[in-house]
């Protein structure tokens, strides 16, 4: 078994997709001609977006979407970077808030939390060194 995708249900998938490209420099890999789903092309796992209406036809039990005004859920989408004071500010200029500030943790690595234009949390951090 392989770990391929992780997908998030938004309310606007193009301007979600957007976002990530802007925000952390991510390249589309396609949108659907109905712009009910997207991908980008991150490394070896793809986050797609797919939109409310495409989750509530996959899920006859229904799906608490992601909500901005709302407490965070608890899952995090997590990107490294050696530049992490520079790309927090970046996805902040393109619309992310800040949930958390950049700290230095005990073991060395820098780690900041935002929020995404949509209320997904994601975790900025420097690569983990190792020992």
């Amino acid at each position: 078994m392989k770990y391929a995708y992780t997908i998030i249900y938004v309310e606007d998938v193009p301007k979600t997709i957007a976002f990530y490209e802007g925000a952390f420099g991510f390249d589309r890999k396609f949108i659907t001609p109905e712009n009910d789903y997207g991908e980008l092309i991150t490394g070896g796992t793809t986050i797609s977006f797919a939109s409310l209406e495409l989750g509530a036809s996959n899920f006859s039990k229904g799906f608490n979407k992601v909500d901005i005004s709302k407490k965070t859920v608890g899952i995090e989408l997590a990107f490294t970077t050696e530049n992490i004071e520079v790309d927090f500010q970046n996805a902040i200029d393109h619309g992310a808030d800040v949930f958390e500030a950049i700290v230095q943790k005990p073991w060395g690595q820098k780690v900041g939390y935002l929020r995404d234009i949509n209320g997904v949390l994601i975790e900025i951090c420097t690569p983990m060194k190792s020992e």
